[in-house]
């Protein structure tokens, strides 16, 4: 696998890129970046999770103060769809719609492209954000409120840098003008990928320091065993990705994070 070099466009602009593609906030309103930085906007997908990461935790931190558990979770789930516009999950359902209804190569990738919800996308929208709530509980009622925000924060970043992972490994499937949002993204120079490595790392440091780096295999291989699976099942199937599935398996990589670390706690406090 060939690592390319660098094409020179500047740092502010692939930045603004990231967060005006990957968020509904006003970005575009302030700076107007060139359109070849849209080729690269996920280099720079872990660091927009930072913003939804600690969005969505600091409203779940801050409605805990005065509303129930179970309601601050909703809440705080309901700010990273406003925010992102449901990007990811709107990927997670023509995922499951097309890989769980198409047939064939041509009839996932029709299945997919189709705006429409089928079956297959109901049912995992509504598993995905009913196991997604469960584990956060879960997560918030077995540790200090600290730890949770921590992983929420540390999984969002560090799950997208590990879902960026596949435009390396796999071709995109289709080209600029037949893709849904006009943009093939750009694989991963070497600057980028450290750029990449470090912006979803980062993030994890104040969970790992905060556990006493007690969960530290498990959080960080299961996401990777996730991703690998849906590599393989991609690879397979359609014999690359698009950007539905992008976000697919950043959501399913994440879940795979809480579903980890709630596991390896759960499992810690009825052993002891």
């Amino acid at each position: 696998m060939q690592i390319p070099i660098d094409k020179k466009i500047k740092i502010k602009d692939r930045i603004y890129a990231a967060f005006i593609f990957f968020t509904r906030l006003p970005f575009w309103r302030i700076y107007q970046p060139t359109r070849e930085a849209y080729e690269t906007v996920v280099e720079h997908w872990p660091l927009v999770g930072w913003l939804t990461g600690i969005a969505m935790a600091g409203t779940l931190y801050l409605c805990h103060l005065i509303l129930p558990l179970s309601l601050s979770i909703l809440l705080a789930m309901l700010v990273r769809i406003l925010l992102t516009g449901a990007l990811h999950e709107d990927g997670l359902a023509d995922f499951c719609d097309g890989f769980g209804g198409g047939t064939s190569r041509e009839k996932i990738l029709s299945i997919m492209k189709d705006s429409h919800i089928g079956t297959y996308g109901v049912i995992g929208l509504i598993l995905y954000e009913l196991i997604f709530f469960q584990t956060i509980s879960t997560i918030c009622s077995i540790t200090e409120m600290k730890t949770c925000i921590f992983a929420i924060i540390g999984g969002d970043a560090f799950s997208k840098m590990i879902a960026a992972q596949i435009i390396q490994f796999l071709p995109y499937t289709r080209n600029a003008e037949t893709a849904k949002n006009g943009v093939v993204y750009r694989k991963l120079s070497l600057k980028s990928g450290i750029s990449l490595f470090v912006q979803g790392v980062l993030p994890m440091i104040p969970l790992l320091y905060s556990t006493g780096f007690a969960h530290i295999n498990w959080i960080i291989f299961a996401p990777c065993i996730t991703m690998f699976l849906l590599y393989t099942l991609m690879n397979k199937k359609i014999g690359g990705y698009t950007g539905d599935c992008c976000g697919a398996i950043f959501l399913l990589c994440e879940l795979t994070f809480y579903i980890a670390f709630a596991g390896t706690i759960y499992y810690n406090i009825v052993t002891t």
